[in-house]
């Protein structure tokens, strides 16, 4: 790796109500309290402590709202944008220039460290696009609670980390496709089957790895996409439902108490 790459981290809303934010008192879901801290304070953090980003970008509809939190008066080389109403648009329009790399991830990955962060950009670094994910066994093995979305391909069911890179604007077509489907990005067969029949039939009868099946994908693209395994199985573990709040607030007392290897 040749230097930091920039991060985008993606904390906008997405249409309609959300259930988490019923009472809190904050008006969007990356200033929801976590911990003692506003989700994206976790986040921007976690992305400061690694020495493989540089710049970092918040994306969000209303993103003044966000830079008027406290905890992130400030900070230099920290950048509030306005994003457009979906996620695949606001990327394409924040892309660097040419085909430098870029890193995104999410404001509800609140588990974030630099340790995480570290893997996955060493795994990604000779990929045009990569994503990071959780098999369901690493999962399980500490957290078999944690109810995730999954992808199931021969040698394993797998869970999206929240973390990808891009390699600047050669990508650009893949988000385009990407905007069209991604209502459904929590029903895993609907997305493999928007790649063509023969990934859906390869899923469906577990005739690869998903690691294959990602590489299949992004050639459609002329791409060369990678799959990054997550060694921690708190990479997949994001702030989508109160369940989900309850297991990150019970790992972040376990990280204060420096149990964080004992299944909770």
């Amino acid at each position: 790796m040749s230097g930091p790459i920039p991060a985008i981290v993606l904390a906008g809303s997405r249409p309609g109500p959300d259930p988490l934010l019923t009472g809190s008192g904050v008006s969007t879901k990356a200033l929801l309290p976590i911990a003692g801290q506003a989700m994206l304070l976790h986040v921007v953090r976690a992305l400061r402590a690694s020495p493989q980003v540089g710049a970092i970008t918040i994306l969000a509809q209303n993103s003044a709202d966000l830079a008027a939190e406290p905890g992130l008066a400030g900070l230099t080389d920290l950048h509030f944008v306005d994003s457009g109403q979906g996620i695949s648009t606001s990327l394409a329009a924040a892309l660097p220039p040419g085909d430098d790399p870029l890193l995104v991830t999410t404001a509800d990955n609140v588990l974030l460290t630099p340790t995480m962060i570290a893997e996955f950009v060493g795994g990604a670094e000779d990929s045009d696009v990569a994503v990071a994910m959780v098999e369901r066994e690493v999962l399980f093995a500490r957290y078999p609670q944690s109810k995730r979305t999954w992808l199931k391909f021969r040698g394993g069911w797998w869970s999206g980390a929240n973390m990808f890179r891009l390699r600047g604007r050669r990508v650009l077509p893949l988000l385009d496709f990407w905007g069209r489907i991604e209502r459904d990005r929590k029903k895993g067969l609907k997305i493999v089957a928007a790649f063509g029949p023969w990934l859906l039939i390869g899923a469906l009868f577990r005739l690869f790895t998903i690691q294959q099946g990602v590489a299949r994908a992004g050639l459609r693209f002329g791409l060369k996409a990678k799959v990054v395994p997550m060694s921690e199985p708190e990479a997949c573990i994001d702030a989508d439902k109160p369940a989900d709040i309850d297991l990150i607030e019970a790992i972040f007392a376990a990280r204060r108490q420096g149990a964080i290897g004992q299944p909770l």
